[in-house]
């Protein structure tokens, strides 16, 4: 169990990068980690850099696609540090390799940790032409596992800005699903632009994940 703000009080720094999965497979999805390794930062800008893929993608959300390959570089190098450090994991979402688009980019997922709360926080980004196909609660259904068994976690929270219609029937369609609850509006709380957000908040504890996926 890790109680501790930053997993090096509890760990070392080579126990902390095993803490997550590197790579999960679904159905129809390939989930790996996003890293230098799987991804190179050229790659990764030229796809946050198409239009046909990121038009209102990042709307509702506190994050822009870069603007410069720098942007992409350092954005990896972060994310390597993240992970190293036990601190949350993000994954490239590609199609599996039975589909007609096979090993394509098509999103990106996340699981971040706050230890000191023993809960994550799991949010979602898929690119405009792989919208509406469900692609959302499977990332969940194959990252819940990861937070409640793996990492131990109590609770795991899942957000979206208020009055972001689409995210919020996918966010409903993972909460009813797994046993969870819509807890709050969280007001004044995600700074975007020139404006803070309001978000709504839901949320779903071990124990009603393991009510709902042992029946």
């Amino acid at each position: 169990m890790i109680s501790s703000m930053h997993c090096f009080q509890a760990i070392n720094r080579e126990e902390c990068m095993m803490l997550f999965s590197p790579q999960i497979g679904t159905d129809r999805l390939e989930l790996e980690r996003l890293c230098h390794e799987n991804i190179d930062s050229r790659t990764l800008y030229a796809i946050e850099t198409d239009e046909k893929r990121t038009v209102g993608v990042y709307e509702h959300i506190p994050q822009s696609p870069y603007s410069t390959l720098k942007d992409a570089q350092d954005a990896l190098d972060r994310l390597e540090t993240r992970w190293e450090d036990g601190e949350g994991a993000q994954y490239i979402v590609r199609l599996e390799s039975s589909s007609d688009e096979t090993g394509e980019v098509i999103g990106i997922a996340d699981l971040y940790c706050e230890w000191e709360r023993r809960t994550g926080y799991l949010g979602f980004i898929f690119y405009r032409p792989f919208w509406g196909r469900g692609y959302a609660g499977e990332c969940a259904e194959a990252l819940l596992p990861l937070a409640f068994g793996r990492l131990d976690l109590e609770l795991i929270a899942l957000h979206h800005q208020d009055g972001n219609d689409r995210s919020r029937r996918a966010v409903e369609r993972i909460v009813d699903r797994f046993g969870g609850q819509h807890d709050c509006l969280l007001r004044n709380w995600t700074p975007i632009d020139d404006y803070i957000a309001d978000e709504q908040r839901y949320t779903i504890s071990c124990d009603q994940y393991q009510e709902a996926t042992d029946e």
